[in-house]
């Protein structure tokens, strides 16, 4: 029933409508609030648990029956559960400002601060069992040694992805709602080029041969201790063409603002993001029967890759045309201009020279395997001028340049001392007048002479 005023009244204003309670923020979005691991890790864990003490101990107590296996099994799933679902509790993680806090713990919950002006690398790994619940574990690289490594573990693979890039867009200085940076195709590598090239070395092929004779020794002679020896040389074969085959199947290499990514892995997914300004010195590697074939391998110093990791994570390209090879360190040092530097072959003749750019240090050696090596002068961190017994009475030098750790230590051997002299103090000044003139990596997004893929990218 509506009521009326009375007469000569004045009716009262309308009843403003009632506010809604602010929004939360979206479930998707990463930003903002605290986020646990996915609520589907505590049972993949337990799964893993359950399904390891069943295939390794689990045979060996046959024997007492098949009511104690099941009782051990449910006791071992049972711990697993109480020990997954406190430490799914007490996990999580959240962004506030410019520091990425991590939760952890058991008994007592543990947090970490982390800035993310130390970021260094962003990936995203999918093992093949997480691939099978769509889980996804992110792997954060911070400058500071071996210890640096943060495994958010396990995430949904879309929160993971969202994750890392509002991770990335942080350290480049923007708002971490910022959209994910576009990407621009770089290179996808073939499998039939992959498996070729893999197979097309000299170690693998001289290993190869070298187990089919051990095997037909062993079979024809019927000689156990042959074919024990074979097994050495099977390890070696699995390590160095079989993993490498698995490691980077489906690999594709994208150019995008927050850095050069990488996808690869066929039993491991992998989302490789390496930011602007953290590749401190780059190789071009080829083996003998490669020329051949004209393609090439590419590796990189990486800032933040310590140890186990950083020989995981140096490759940047495992098969590649050479042409692709200089048209990436282009992108990765912008106006390095590395094909245009010229080298000096050394004194005593072969295939080692050096050459020195405005931009960047460049050295080639090796006969069987021609190495060369680029190292920008922003990223010299040490120079080293070398005389042993054998240099002294040649007159000759060794130049190194130091940079951050990694498999690329970039030498010049075999150019005379007062060559060596003049080359070793115009890097000092070159070195000097770089670190003078560009910024530090971070924030890569806010500086004016930050790299446009767009601008550059090569079709």
């Amino acid at each position: 029933m509506r009521f009326l005023p009375p007469n000569g009244a004045a009716a009262p204003p309308p009843a403003a409508p009632p506010v809604p309670p602010p929004a939360g923020p979206p479930p998707d979005d990463v930003t903002r609030g605290l986020h646990r691991p996915h609520g589907a890790t505590a049972a993949f864990q337990v799964a893993l648990a359950t399904l390891l003490f069943v295939a390794l101990p689990g045979p060996l107590l046959t024997s007492l029956g098949l009511v104690w296996v099941l009782l051990l099994t449910l006791a071992v799933a049972s711990g697993a559960t109480a020990y997954a679902l406190v430490a799914w509790w007490n996990s999580g993680y959240e962004l506030s400002g410019d520091h990425l806090v991590v939760y952890g713990g058991l008994l007592r919950r543990t947090t970490r601060e982390i800035p993310l002006s130390r970021l260094q690398a962003v990936d995203v790994v999918r093992p093949v069992p997480a691939q099978a619940v769509g889980l996804a574990e992110l792997r954060i690289e911070l400058a500071g040694g071996d210890a640096s490594e943060i495994r958010l573990r396990y995430l949904s693979r879309g929160q993971a992805e969202r994750l890392r890039a509002a991770l990335l867009a942080h350290a480049a200085g923007l708002a971490g709602t910022t959209p994910e940076a576009p990407e621009w195709p770089l290179y996808r590598l073939p499998f039939g080029l992959l498996l070729g090239a893999l197979a097309f070395r000299l170690p693998v092929m001289g290993a190869f041969l070298l187990f089919m004779a051990l095997m037909a020794a062993g079979f024809a002679f019927a000689e156990p201790g042959v074919l024990g020896g074979a097994v050495p040389v099977l390890l070696g074969l699995i390590r160095g063409f079989i993993g490498p085959l698995i490691r980077y199947t489906d690999f594709y290499a994208s150019l995008s603002p927050d850095g050069l990514r990488l996808r690869y892995g066929a039993f491991q997914a992998r989302m490789q993001t390496v930011p602007p300004g953290r590749v401190q010195a780059v190789r071009i590697v080829e083996p003998l029967l490669w020329r051949a074939l004209g393609v090439v391998r590419v590796e990189a110093n990486v800032a933040g890759y310590v140890g186990e990791r950083q020989m995981d994570s140096s490759t940047l390209l495992p098969v590649a045309p050479r042409r692709l090879a200089f048209a990436l360190i282009d992108e990765l040092f912008p106006e390095g201009g590395a094909a245009q530097v010229p080298l000096y072959a050394a004194r005593r003749g072969g295939p080692e020279a050096m050459g020195i750019g405005d931009r960047l240090f460049v050295t080639r050696r090796g006969r069987l395997c021609h190495v060369t090596e680029f190292v920008p002068h922003a990223r010299t961190q040490s120079l080293r001028m070398a005389m042993g017994p054998l240099d002294r009475l040649r007159g000759t030098a060794v130049i190194g340049v130091d940079t951050p750790p990694g498999p690329i230590r970039a030498r010049a051997v075999g150019h005379g001392a007062a060559e060596a002299r003049a080359a070793l103090d115009r890097l000092a000044d070159l070195g000097q007048e770089a670190r003078m003139a560009g910024g530090g990596p971070e924030r890569w997004a806010t500086r004016g002479d930050a790299p446009d893929p767009a601008a550059s990218r090569h079709d």
